[in-house]
């Protein structure tokens, strides 16, 4: 029984990432930056996300990607701003894959505004700090070349809205940091470091922790653990 529920969460986990890669394929010719839970993919183990955030630097841009979206059967939602992650210029585009499961892409323009966190990041810090990458699956055996969120300023997005799956994320980049101290500039010009840097210590200090990311990533070596740990606690050092 539980192996057969399994094998069915599987078909259905796959059955969005599957639609969300072919989507990003048919939008690889439009200018955007791949950020959030997809972006971490192109860095650490991957790890699945039902949604797809991208970043535009203007409106002309979101005509021609929604002309696209819409020809593969994605309808706009009419999303409540008030339960969603951001505020400001962005719409929500869901296509239904049937028996009640949809997928959605969330494009962003011209800036990212944090509900939570108050928080601006512009295109053009975005786009500045991007380049191409390889994205790769979880569930689903592909890779994609796409223009992705740059690990150090996505470590800083992602330690400023400090949400549990935030948190989990920066810990699985941290080997990936490139420049402690711009990262921590990068913060403080927008938030209180120490407040961010405290709730994260806290976090990846409790006993459920490691579990928690365990039953997302899979085993995760104890000296590799420490070691991630060891660099986002020395990023307050710098």
């Amino acid at each position: 029984m539980l192996a057969s529920i399994w094998r069915i969460n599987m078909e259905l986990l796959q059955l969005r990432e599957k639609e969300i890669f072919e989507t990003l394929k048919k939008l690889k010719e439009f200018e955007f930056v791949v950020i959030g839970g997809y972006s971490v993919n192109a860095y650490t183990l991957p790890r699945f996300s039902v949604d797809c955030d991208i970043v535009i630097k203007s409106k002309d841009e979101l005509k021609d990607i929604e002309e696209a979206i819409k020809k593969i059967n994605y309808k706009k939602e009419e999303t409540n701003k008030n339960k969603a992650f951001y505020y400001g210029n962005f719409c929500r585009y869901e296509k239904d894959l049937g028996k009640g499961f949809r997928v959605s892409i969330d494009i962003l323009i011209k800036e990212v505004l944090d509900r939570q966190t108050n928080t601006v990041f512009s295109s053009d810090w975005i786009f500045e700090n991007s380049g191409i990458r390889i994205l790769k699956g979880k569930t689903i055996n592909e890779e994609l070349k796409l223009r992705i969120i740059n690990p150090d300023a996505l470590m800083v997005m992602k330690i400023i809205n400090c949400r549990s799956t935030d948190i989990r994320d920066v810990f699985m980049l941290a080997s990936q940091i490139k420049d402690k101290k711009w990262i921590k500039e990068e913060i403080s010009k927008r938030y209180n470091f120490d407040d961010r840097l405290s709730k994260i210590k806290e976090k990846i200090n409790s006993k459920q922790f490691k579990d928690g990311l365990q039953g997302i990533y899979g085993i995760i070596d104890s000296k590799i653990f420490e070691k991630n740990k060891k660099i986002i606690l020395s990023l307050r050092e710098k």
